[in-house]
């Protein structure tokens, strides 16, 4: 697989070790999902984590996206930063399904799979409520963070928070999000990954938040089923969970990678 230059993502890529590769989802860009992750994982491995296009530093692309291009871009971008071998691979949300492609087209790439609020294929209901997204994109940030907020993060977080601490999150939405998104958004309501989950290889581990209200966790069991083997666990929290409780949630993720790593290292 070779692709031109102007195809790779911009990524962080910090520390030494084994490939860890880091997925970021809609709205997000890798610092503002993984950064404390990056900085933990980066003291034993090499961590990877791409920028999809209209975050970070990756330009928005002016054709829709499509996702078999974005796992092979996700691959050549491991690759340019001179990893050679197989990669463990995280991702959140759209950078789930992003993951979940690169495991499925290039299997022999991936030494683990782990997918928080990923989903197998974009309902009725889905569809509709991406389109209410980019709606607000185009209209105001600060209507489509403010909407984020409410939907995101867990009830219980929402219901305990001060009229200080949700302005807060709400000015932290608005600062990550961008127009430039729009092809994220738009990628997200086309997504179909049924064919292809059972030709994953990976160890996987499938996580959901109990109270994710933007991908319930029927999604995540329906994954958890049709990728062979892959073990399914439920945390507190809403879809946001790697804001809301980053400590909780990267700690089960470097756990996931460090367990998983010694156990594939004994039976080489």
């Amino acid at each position: 697989m070779t692709l031109d230059r102007q195809d790779l993502l911009s990524c962080i890529a910090a520390g030494s070790g084994p490939a860890v590769v880091l997925i970021h989802g809609t709205g997000a860009d890798a610092q503002s999902n993984w950064g404390p992750l990056i900085e933990t994982l980066g003291a034993r491995y090499r961590v990877i984590a791409p920028n999809l296009p209209g975050a970070g530093g990756t330009s928005a692309r002016s054709l829709p996206l499509d996702l078999a291009d974005l796992a092979d871009q996700v691959v050549a971008t491991v690759r340019a930063t001179g990893v050679t071998g197989a990669f463990h691979l995280a991702g959140h949300s759209l950078g789930a399904v992003v993951a979940m492609a690169v495991a499925a087209r290039h299997p022999d790439q991936v030494r683990t799979l782990l997918v928080h609020a990923g989903w197998t294929t974009t309902g009725p209901r889905e569809a509709l409520q991406f389109d209410l997204w980019a709606r607000l994109l185009s209209v105001d940030l600060e209507l489509l963070a403010k909407h984020l907020v409410l939907e995101a993060m867990s009830p219980a977080l929402l219901q305990d928070a001060t009229t200080s601490q949700l302005a807060d999150l709400v000015g932290g939405f608005s600062a990550m999000l961008d127009t430039a998104i729009a092809g994220q958004i738009e990628l997200n309501t086309r997504i179909d990954l049924e064919a292809v989950l059972p030709g994953i290889q990976a160890p996987t581990l499938v996580i959901a938040s109990a109270e994710d209200r933007i991908i319930p966790p029927p999604h995540q069991r329906a994954l958890a089923e049709a990728i062979p083997g892959a073990r399914y666990c439920e945390m507190a929290g809403g879809h946001g969970l790697p804001f809301e409780d980053s400590t909780r949630f990267f700690a089960m993720v470097a756990e996931w990678i460090d367990e998983t790593h010694a156990r594939m290292g004994t039976m080489a």
